[in-house]
């Protein structure tokens, strides 16, 4: 007697779909994302209606001028430095500690909680990249830029209140911020040169 041919059970694939939908929204949910890594930027305000044309004019000692080539060779002011280099050459341009002609011009200003200090508050750091650097070495330049105003704000808030500015209070923060006020500006990247 000859035997029927059997027929194969089949998996039920019907709710794969659902299940690969869960697992999709599962890895979404649970994957943890780098939200703060960004740059903080803050545009600075619009002129004012009454103000002079003399005014908006910036000295040449009060502005650092940092460029970075497309071959990523860094020149902050007139000279090629490394990246190494540059948070001290920004620290020293932005504090001007010795009251150099050559960096920015020094004023008096009444500071909460510090009373009357000299201040740069008319620097700029300007920083120019060529569109062929790479994104890795202006992210570096701009670490170091930043990192410069970091460490002259936590090396007065641990003069005056032996804590890291991260650690004071807003108001504390803000007259610090008085003192070192970031002014970064960045100009749109241009194609300066070509690589051969």
């Amino acid at each position: 007697m000859a035997k029927g041919k059997r027929k194969c059970p089949e998996v039920n694939s019907s709710s794969t779909a659902d299940i690969a939908f869960l697992l999709l929204i599962f890895f979404l949910i649970t994957t943890s994302m780098d939200t703060d890594r960004g740059l903080a930027r803050q545009l600075p305000p619009p002129p004012e209606q009454d103000q002079k044309n003399d005014d908006i004019k910036l000295k040449e000692r009060n502005v650092l001028t940092v460029f970075l080539n497309l071959n990523d060779q860094l020149m902050c002011g007139n000279e090629y430095v490394s990246v190494d280099q540059l948070r001290a050459k920004a620290k020293e341009f932005i504090a001007n500690p010795y009251n150099d002609e050559a960096k920015p011009e020094k004023h008096a200003k009444n500071v909460p909680f510090f009373g009357n200090m000299m201040v740069t508050e008319k620097h700029v750091v300007s920083l120019r990249c060529d569109r062929g650097s790479s994104y890795k070495a202006y992210l570096a330049v701009q670490n170091e830029l930043v990192a410069a105003y970091n460490e002259l704000r936590d090396e007065i808030s641990q003069e005056k209140w032996q804590k890291n500015y991260a650690d004071l209070d807003e108001e504390q923060q803000k007259a610090v911020r008085e003192i070192y006020p970031q002014k970064i500006s960045e100009a749109e990247p241009k194609k300066y040169g070509e690589k051969k």
